[in-house]
Formats: C-alpha cells, sequence, structure tokens
C-alpha cells in the first residue's frame, strides 16, 4: 500500500552532515502545517539551530507555538526521563534529578538502547498519544541514526519482561508500521552525500523496521541549457558581443560555463541516486536558492518545492 508522505504520522529526517537536513525537516513540518495538519517540528540535538529556519527565540524540551498549526522543541534526554518517570511511574517531577540521574547515566552508559530510546521514545509517545497529526524529527546524521532507531530492538535483547519491555513493544508497534512512521533522507548532488545516502539506505532496511518514505535531493542545479543551446553558446563571437555590449562579456561567458559544468558533473551523482533506490521510494528535488538558507523565507520557498514535488 502506497502511502503519502505527509499522511504518515511520525517523520525521521537525516542525511549526512552540510546537506540541509534541518531545512528539509522545518520545512516538511512548514508545508504540513499549511495544509492544515497539527504538526510538531523536533531536533534530537538541543544544540541545534532549528530556530533559525522559523527566526524564533531558542526551542526547549517544552514545545511552543511559531506558528498556525505548528510547533516546536528540542530534545533534552534529562527532561525527557522526567517526563516518562512522571507519566509511566507516576514519579512527582522535581526541579533535577539528582542521585536519580546519576543511577541513569550510569545504566545508560552501561546499556546500549538506553539513552536512544529516551530521544525517539518522546516522538513516538507524542504519535501513540495522538497529540498532533504529523510529528518531524530533525534527526541525528547518518553516523547515529540507525543505532537511535534500533534502540527498542536493542533493549528487547537485553530485557525479556517487565515495564521497559512493555515500552518498547509500543514503540516498535509504532516505529514498525509503515502507514504510521517513515525515514527521510536527504542528500546532496555529490559524490559522498550520495555513497552515504545508499548505504544508510541498506543499514536502515537491515538493522531497523522503520520503512524508508523518501530520499531528497537537496540543492540541485538549474538546468540552464540544452545540448543544442550549449553548441550556440560555444559558438558565440565573444568579440563582437563585447564591441555590440560596450563592455567585457568573457567573465559572464565563464560564469554561465561554470555553471553548466557543475550541473552536468553533479547530474552524474543524481543520476546513479536515482538508478540505486529502491523503485517504491520517492526521489524528491529541491533546488538551489541561490539565497540565504536559513530564515523563515527560505524555509517557505523549499516547503513549496517540496509541495510541487509531491503533488
Amino acid at each position: 500500500m502506497t502511502v503519502e508522505l505527509l499522511d504518515r504520522k511520525l517523520l525521521f529526517v537525516t542525511g549526512k552532515g552540510g546537506v540541509g537536513k534541518t531545512t528539509i525537516a522545518a520545512s516538511l513540518a512548514v508545508l504540513a502545517a499549511q495544509q492544515g495538519r497539527r504538526t510538531l517540528v523536533g531536533e534530537v540535538d538541543a544544540k541545534g539551530n532549528l530556530a533559525d529556519f522559523f527566526e524564533i527565540g531558542p526551542t526547549g524540551f517544552k514545545e511552543r507555538e511559531v506558528s498556525r498549526n505548528l510547533w516546536a522543541m528540542s530534545m533534552n534526554t534529562e527532561d525527557s526521563l522526567k517526563e516518562y518517570l512522571g507519566l509511566q511511574l507516576k514519579i512527582p517531577l522535581v526541579a533535577r534529578l539528582g542521585p536519580l540521574a546519576r543511577t541513569f547515566d550510569f545504566v545508560a552508559n552501561a546499556a546500549p538502547g538506553v539513552k536512544e530510546i529516551l530521544t525517539i521514545g518522546k516522538f513516538v509517545w507524542e504519535v501513540r498519544e495522538r497529540h498532533y497529526d504529523l510529528v518531524v524529527v530533525d534527526a541525528s546524521a547518518t553516523g547515529h541514526i540507525v543505532g537511535q532507531l534500533a534502540a527498542p530492538q536493542s533493549i528487547q535483547e537485553l530485557v525479556q519482561v517487565g515495564l521497559v519491555r512493555d515500552q518498547t513493544d509500543w514503540m516498535l508497534d509504532i516505529l514498525g508500521d509503515p502507514t504510521k512512521t517513515g525515514a527521510v533522507i536527504v542528500a546532496a548532488p555529490e559524490e559522498m552525500p550520495v555513497n552515504e545516502t545508499l548505504e544508510l539506505v541498506t543499514r536502515l532496511r537491515a538493522s531497523t523496521v522503520v520503512d524508508l518514505a523518501a530520499v531528497v535531493a537537496n540543492r540541485v542545479l538549474p538546468e540552464l541549457f540544452t545540448r543544442r543551446e550549449e553548441k550556440i553558446f560555444d559558438a558565440l563571437p565573444v568579440a563582437t558581443l563585447t564591441k555590440a555590449i560596450g563592455g567585457p562579456v568573457q567573465p559572464l561567458l565563464d560564469g554561465a560555463q561554470l555553471a553548466v559544468t557543475l550541473r552536468r558533473t553533479r547530474g552524474v551523482h543524481l543520476e546513479r541516486l536515482r538508478q540505486e533506490l529502491p523503485p517504491e521510494v520517492p526521489l524528491l528535488f529541491v533546488p538551489y536558492l541561490f539565497q540565504r538558507s536559513h530564515g523563515a523565507r527560505a524555509t517557505r520557498q523549499v516547503a513549496e518545492h517540496l509541495n510541487e514535488e509531491l503533488t
């Protein structure tokens, strides 16, 4: 069954550092909110810059409304633990966890998956409680996302019975349901990001239960000329043009030639990405904006481009 990207309940957006992962996460959230979906966007790195994409003050663990239908927050594992203890174990909230926090750190360092499950568990819980129509996670980069998404399975291998086991059961039910949860990988049209994207596709399918919802090729340069137009471009009489215009045109021609060369070179990597992705995985294209990539205006523009790709 084919599920539209924004019809899911939980999206983890990941990708190699520097490819525009946060841009795409913020823009997907804006697009969903514009379509009337009550949307939460959260970043797993409390030191991230998600707030810059909405031009608001710093975000915290407590979600805040940033625009109509849209809320934003930043993950904090200590706050997540306090919330978990209050909701699941009915332990009253305290300003700081003190000895309990130190005990948690000891257990978390000894048992793989504990910190990770607190991170992704917060977002999965929001889906379970139906607080939002869609939760978009600005997730960890490619080197860490698999470990986080596989955390519930890792915990189940360590714990066979009890409350913790019960918690991972419902998490896996949501994470493993392709109608509810999906991963979105962001790539740039360059060799290393494409290599990492294809490797991550394999690792996600081998080590997690999360469905691959889409791959987004970000910062795609426009096609300036057709092959036929390039031949005319190459045959332009520079001296004649310079005389007719009354100024040097060579720098302009050089710039256009560079743009064409970059587009052709990156096109090779995009074609490889298209050919080696599983055929059922949508490949979406977002153009290079040629402007400041942060800020509310840029986020809305990318949202518009994503909307065009999804409709």
